[in-house]
């Protein structure tokens, strides 16, 4: 019946849009509400366990006092695996708090900020984050990359020893249970936790492929240090088709344990810290109209994401001294928390027709609903249409290292594929801007690639909106500031090797062209100048969600770092940190894998963690 529907409302919209006519009322909504009920059928039919769905009807209430070995706060990447891997040890008991009801999530919207972003609705970019089991991992995209050796190198040589590759490596590995038909298992594992499979390859994928071997890039594995440049098919944290999340690959197996308390609809408000030992000895959360006040024997553990974290440390009277005192909070250790902001933005304006009818649509993902139920494949396993993944070092770098300055994502389709219902509309992109370029586009055949930024130059921060812990903090982006504009001229580099990508013969055998259509906004501008894609990529670069930075690692004579090597924050005992929000730099891929691997060796170091730490006085 669900299906029925779904096709039906697909022919109306294909016949209101081929006559550039406006779709009918209520069409959009009953096209989302079928989608919504399909999905919960699926997930039914396939029997993929849905933690967040168990959890709800397994409900847990600590007595407040209650005392726990470690207290993790946020069940994240990160906080999912550390509760997992502490919990191995039958004689530590572990409490974990997550904010969120199971299946639910926040839209945080950073402020204005000019000439950027200037094709979005009240020129702002949507910056989400998960609340649930899981974290943001119950919302992201899924595209597992786990980062270039020289990211890692580069922060172990900078003073923070156990960070290089060839350390880390081992426990990527460990984590992984890997089924890879182009996989190269030297570097992969087979055993682990998280599962980590291949997606949807329509016959585009091969087309982008075999040109980036025309254009002199290797096809490889990429989460191996074989090459740092290349291209490949896309590797997914997916199980039989399906989102494989932090909670369903860590917690789920381990949900009994005796010794693991997992808490949610729990809301920290405070890392409790004894003033005259300097240690971190609880939290304070509220849930469901009750305070609440737990106690930790050896450590608390922040893992509530990049924008949460260094909000609740700075609640807690730990940040920038001036910024606290302005606020009336009383400044306890003045670090730089909430500074070194980065994110990865990418430009989604490009688009390119081809004359065969083998790109990306919802009538395809529609038709492909039982390929998905019976077996776990088909198109509906695409990543959002996000199929192949490259790296490139673009003509204006100026690193003399082997290191990639652009990623490459390859998507069998364009933000047209499914009618502007949904990407565009989570993206945030108006409707003139959508109409000039991507409207013309439905009913046809087309491709794209997003050409991400991977080392910004551009730095933004954080900042407390007030002493309230309900208040979201203030998130300040920055994106192209940089002073020499040097993130600007890298994605207009890379859209030029995307343009050389699509004169390959691989892609030429399609007819691919670039879509003639100019951008509303940048109308004003020759077509296809420098000056033009300028515009475009002011108007159509967003975030891919990958912030990270706000309390840097460091060597305790950094002054710009929030924590060192082993994560523990500086001058205060007993109080740890999750991995993404103490990223160094901005690295080369997106953030989710490296906290799987830095939650077991967090617990590792946890072996003998417990006591007060130096730490720096500030």
């Amino acid at each position: 019946m669900q299906v029925n529907v779904l096709l039906a409302v697909l022919c109306l919209l294909r016949n209101a849009n081929s006559q550039v006519v406006p779709t009918p009322p209520g069409l959009i909504p009953t096209f989302i509400t079928a989608w919504n009920e399909l999905s919960k059928t699926l997930a039914r039919v396939i029997q993929v366990p849905n933690f967040n769905e168990w959890f709800a009807s397994h409900d847990f209430q600590p007595q407040p006092e209650k005392r726990y070995d470690f207290i993790i706060v946020g069940s994240g990447s990160s906080g999912s695996v550390l509760a997992n891997r502490l919990s191995e040890n039958p004689n530590w008991k572990i409490l974990l708090l997550e904010a969120g009801e199971p299946e639910t999530g926040f839209m945080a919207i950073p402020p204005y900020q000019p000439n950027v972003a200037t094709g979005l609705e009240d020129q702002r970019m949507a910056w989400p984050r998960g609340r649930a089991l899981g974290g943001t991992s119950v919302i992201n995209y899924m595209i597992y990359t786990r980062g270039n050796r020289w990211d890692y190198d580069t922060w172990a040589a900078k003073g923070n020893p156990g960070w290089s590759y060839d350390e880390v490596l081992p426990y990527y590995i460990k984590s992984e249970r890997a089924r890879l038909n182009q996989g190269d298992y030297r570097y992969h594992g087979t055993d682990g936790y998280l599962s980590v499979e291949d997606t949807y390859q329509s016959p585009l994928v091969q087309a982008f492929t075999e040109g980036g071997k025309e254009l002199g890039l290797e096809v490889w594995d990429y989460n191996t240090p074989t090459s740092s440049y290349g291209v490949s098919t896309i590797q997914a944290t997916a199980r039989r088709g399906r989102r494989h999340s932090g909670a369903t690959a860590f917690l789920w197996p381990v949900r009994d344990r005796p010794n693991l308390d997992i808490v949610t609809s729990a809301y920290v408000t405070k890392v409790l810290i004894d003033q005259s030992t300097r240690q971190a000895f609880g939290v304070q959360y509220d849930r469901r109209g009750s305070r609440h006040k737990v106690l930790a024997k050896k450590e608390v553990i922040l893992s509530a994401g990049t924008f949460n974290s260094p909000q609740l440390l700075m609640l807690s009277g730990i940040g920038p001294r001036h910024h606290l005192e302005s606020l009336g909070i009383p400044c306890f250790q003045d670090l730089p928390v909430g500074g070194n902001l980065q994110d990865h933005v990418a430009f989604v304006g490009l688009s390119f027709l081809i004359d065969a009818p083998i790109s990306l649509s919802l009538e395809r993902f529609v038709e492909g609903i039982s390929l998905l139920a019976n077996n776990g494949t088909g198109p509906l396993t695409s990543l959002g249409g996000v199929e192949g993944i490259g790296y490139i070092k673009t003509g204006v770098s100026k690193t003399v290292r082997d290191q990639p300055d652009i990623e490459l994502l390859f998507v069998g389709g364009t933000l047209a594929s499914d009618y502007g219902l949904f990407t565009r509309r989570g993206m945030r992109i108006r409707d003139d801007v959508y109409d000039s370029i991507f409207q013309p586009l439905h009913n046809q055949h087309h491709w794209t690639v997003f050409p991400m930024l991977l080392h910004p130059k551009s730095v933004g921060h954080l900042e407390l909106r007030s002493r309230n812990p309900y208040h979201r903090p203030l998130l300040y982006g920055n994106y192209f500031t940089d002073p020499y504009n040097e993130d600007l001229r890298t994605l207009l580099a890379a859209i030029r090797v995307v343009q050389r990508l699509s004169d390959t013969a691989a892609f030429q055998r399609y007819g691919s062209r670039l879509n003639p259509r100019p951008m509303s906004g940048c109308t004003h501008l020759v077509f296809d100048s420098d000056e033009y894609w300028e515009c475009a990529l002011r108007s159509l670069s967003v975030t891919l969600h990958h912030q990270v930075g706000t309390a840097k690692m460091g060597p305790a004579d950094d002054p710009g770092a929030v924590v060192n090597a082993q994560l523990q924050v500086y001058g205060v005992g007993g109080c740890g940190w999750r991995i993404a929000a103490s990223y160094r730099t901005r690295w080369g891929r997106t953030p989710t894998p490296p906290p799987s691997w830095w939650g077991r060796r967090r617990r590792t170091s946890s072996r003998s963690t417990g006591k007060g730490r130096e730490g720096r006085d500030k």
